[in-house]
């Protein structure tokens, strides 16, 4: 028998996962559902926008979470501390830059833009990595130190914020260019969230792409597997996974600066503000679940968005209720790859 006839059947026999569909269809049910509930197709459209910018945005905040625990096991309640350094990075970048922020010219807005989030990157990351090795490195497999140490972590963080930038909220106004709105079939859109959404995407395809195309992906997935044989093979795990720890704080700074511009005012405890909500969409996706990630935060962004609204006075308790809906249905997430 030839061998080159059997290699490509022996391939083809390799069954494949089918795709989960249900979950993607939650995001559309929602809006389809809240569309006669709000009355008018103008409204609806401009406060889907605004969901699904919201969204974007928590999901780039909650992607380095994400990434953190469902590659290294690692439970970091000290995330926010990253995202309050990103949106002080950028009010630093944004009053050394006025003419570039105040500039009718978005390529001068862009001047400002990229520079911020570039620095609030590097310098989350960089916080990162001091953070990985004297607070989580000693609680690895110890999820009740790492809680209680990353938190520890976030108060000092906090604190040093203030002594650096001070306690009061700084103002982060949007750059010229993307204040106002956009009219898209009646209904207005502001020009900020058609970004988020853009970065949102971009940061979604690069993840995909790495986890999953790459041989560093591939690297880190193994490892998480199997770690011995990966180290037999050569590959130093934990250089790996400071590495994932670093690219999750990188990606906090950076949303930071989008949640900053989003809230349009910037305080120390922002992050901390805005962990419950990350938590909540990483629960909803499924612990470790990028997609997962991506389509709980969707939802959440939509859920806020309507329910305030519809009836401000339950907008706060609409997200938990979103939450213990799904894990009624789905106790482990919408798209669980791990039972811990």
């Amino acid at each position: 028998m030839n061998p080159a006839s059997v290699a490509p059947a022996a391939t083809a026999a390799i069954p494949r996962a089918p795709l989960d569909w249900m979950p993607l269809a939650l995001v559309p049910a929602l809006a389809a559902i809240a569309l006669p509930l709000v009355g008018s197709p103008t409204t609806w459209l401009t406060l889907t926008a605004a969901g699904l910018a919201m969204g974007m945005i928590v999901f780039i905040i909650a992607s380095g979470l994400t990434l953190v625990f469902g590659l290294m096991d690692v439970l970091n309640f000290g995330h926010g501390v990253f995202i309050a350094l990103g949106a002080f990075v950028a009010t630093s970048v944004f009053t050394a830059m006025g003419y570039y922020v105040e500039s009718p010219s978005l390529w001068h807005n862009a001047l400002a833009l990229l520079p911020a989030m570039v620095g609030a990157m590097l310098l989350a990351a960089a916080a990162g990595v001091v953070f990985e090795r004297l607070l989580v490195r000693p609680s690895y497999g110890l999820h009740l130190k790492q809680i209680l140490v990353t938190m520890g972590g976030m108060i000092v963080g906090e604190e040093l914020i203030k002594v650096v930038w001070g306690a009061q909220q700084t103002p982060l106004p949007l750059p010229a260019a993307l204040r106002g709105s956009v009219l898209v079939a009646d209904a207005a859109i502001e020009k900020y969230r058609l970004l988020a959404v853009v970065v949102g995407l971009l940061v979604l395809a690069v993840l995909l792409w790495v986890l999953n195309r790459t041989k560093l992906g591939l690297l880190i997935r193994a490892g998480v597997d199997n770690r011995e044989m990966v180290e037999s093979l050569g590959y130093r795990i934990r250089r790996l996974f400071v590495g994932v720890f670093v690219a999750g704080s990188a990606l906090a700074g950076l949303g930071g600066v989008m949640w900053g511009l989003y809230q349009q005012t910037v305080t120390p405890q922002i992050g901390a503000q805005v962990n419950v909500l990350i938590f909540i969409v990483i629960i909803i996706g499924g612990l470790g679940s990028t997609g997962g990630c991506l389509i709980g935060a969707l939802l959440v962004g939509l859920m806020a968005n309507y329910t305030g609204f519809l009836a401000p006075k339950v907008a706060l308790f609409s997200n938990i209720a979103l939450m213990v809906a799904v894990l009624l249905w789905r106790p482990q997430g919408l798209y669980a790859i791990t039972s811990r």
